[in-house]
């Protein structure tokens, strides 16, 4: 019952997160455009270091409180770095990340969004099948 518990929880609370911003900050989350607002030189730069740095202590309260392993990846820090750098340059052309068209986007019934999250998504399989099976 975990297994079904624990994602609809959690997107739950990301849906929450992402209307109650849109509500009061009248902003999207999406979580790349927040982030190089908090390392930019933007006025608005507390509200975002407050975002992210949510993000990253409510990651570790889950796993301190369920007793969830962290995930482990059995990759180098190279092809971390690799894939990070491909995470960037599809955001800059996607004009945005998974989070900000995904879960915000498709809310807002944006046509934009929807071809974005279905490219994300087919790239992402299509990835997964590459590294699995043919490298």
């Amino acid at each position: 019952m975990t297994e079904f518990i624990t994602p609809l929880v959690g997107g739950l609370l990301i849906g929450l997160a992402a209307t109650l911003l849109l509500l009061f900050l009248g902003r999207i989350a999406g979580i790349s455009g927040i982030v190089w607002g908090a390392i930019s030189n933007q006025s608005d730069r507390l509200w975002r270091w407050l975002f992210v740095w949510g993000l990253i202590i409510g990651v570790g309260l889950y796993h301190a409180i369920s007793g969830a392993p962290i995930p482990s990846y059995d990759m180098g820090p190279v092809a971390a770095i690799i894939g990070g750098l491909l995470v960037g340059v599809g955001v800059k052309l996607g004009s945005g990340c998974t989070s900000g068209h995904g879960v915000c986007g498709l809310g807002r019934l944006s046509l934009r969004s929807l071809a974005a999250t279905a490219t994300f998504m087919g790239l992402g399989v299509v990835t997964v099948s590459v590294v699995r099976h043919l490298l």
